[in-house]
């Protein structure tokens, strides 16, 4: 891989990715498939893979870059590796399952989300002739809130090695086998303290972002909190979108000044909209949690 020196762009060195023999799964042993999506980011393909730890052969997702890729996106999907390996393995975290470093391009081998992200799953199973409305469930109510015990646990764990998510929201969790909720892209912004998260159309989703983020660019476990109660939201709104009426910065800063929210869901329990709400509060301190 050839990177250009940002200081000087005519010269070229070349990026020797981090090799780890306890990640690194032979080239021969991951036999790509499908692509699953593509954007700004890279792709991710769907593949077969041999030789993981406890397995014989294994669906995974492959993350890699986009053929046209900057220096920048080659240094991203390194740290969000890195960032993979020293997290660790939770239930509710897609977990690294090993990469490709050698004799090719970077493959970051991962677990493979059977149904896809919550978003899309959710907006699934809305009514198709009322799928904007807040209508009867067609998802067991015990059942989502399960889902959203899921992702808090997982939020937990991340916060217990003091991982900032900055991007937590239902479009960033996986629904894997068993209906199992798996947070992802958690390793994306780590070291990018100073960029504000981005969509994968290279939009700042400003309707997940705490008032400090998006005023004073801050972000720690309180601001993934407001995060949740917004993802919570969409949960219990079967994939609604947040403030619709409200694209700017500016008009959602109003509008939460005014002390005003998102509404509570229909068929959503009077506790479970409490919590929602001491997620959002203005004062960062006076927000929950997630240990």
């Amino acid at each position: 891989m050839v990177l250009r020196d940002k200081k000087n762009p005519k010269n070229v060195f070349k990026y020797r990715f981090p090799y780890d023999s306890k990640w690194e799964l032979p080239r021969e042993k991951v036999v790509l498939g499908k692509m699953l999506t593509t954007g700004v980011f890279g792709k991710v393909f769907l593949a077969t893979a041999s030789g993981l730890v406890g397995e014989g052969i294994a669906e995974v997702a492959v993350r890699m870059l986009n053929a046209e890729h900057s220096d920048e996106d080659v240094e991203d999907l390194v740290h969000e590796l890195e960032v993979m390996k020293m997290v660790g393995r939770h239930p509710n975290i897609v977990n690294l399952l090993g990469c490709c470093s050698k004799d090719g391009p970077l493959y970051v081998i991962v677990d493979y989300s059977a149904h896809g992200n919550l978003q899309s799953f959710l907006r699934k199973h809305r009514f198709e002739s009322d799928f904007d409305q807040d209508d009867k469930l067609v998802i067991a109510q015990n059942q989502l809130l399960s889902y959203v015990a899921q992702i808090a646990s997982g939020m937990e764990y991340l916060a217990s090695i003091d991982c900032i998510h900055r991007d937590l929201r239902a479009r960033n969790v996986l629904v894997c086998e068993g209906y199992t909720m798996k947070i992802t892209d958690y390793g994306r912004d780590v070291y990018n303290l100073d960029r504000f998260p981005k969509t994968s159309s290279g939009k700042v989703p400003i309707q997940w972002m705490a008032p400090e983020s998006l005023l004073e660019y801050t972000f720690d476990e309180k601001s993934d909190v407001w995060a949740f109660g917004v993802t919570f939201w969409e949960v219990m709104t079967l994939g609604g979108v947040p403030y619709p009426e409200l694209a700017e910065c500016g008009q959602l800063m109003e509008f939460l000044k005014q002390g005003k929210r998102l509404e509570q869901p229909r068929n959503c329990p009077d506790g479970a909209y409490s919590i929602m709400s001491d997620c959002w509060q203005i004062k960062a301190v006076c927000r929950p949690n997630f240990g």
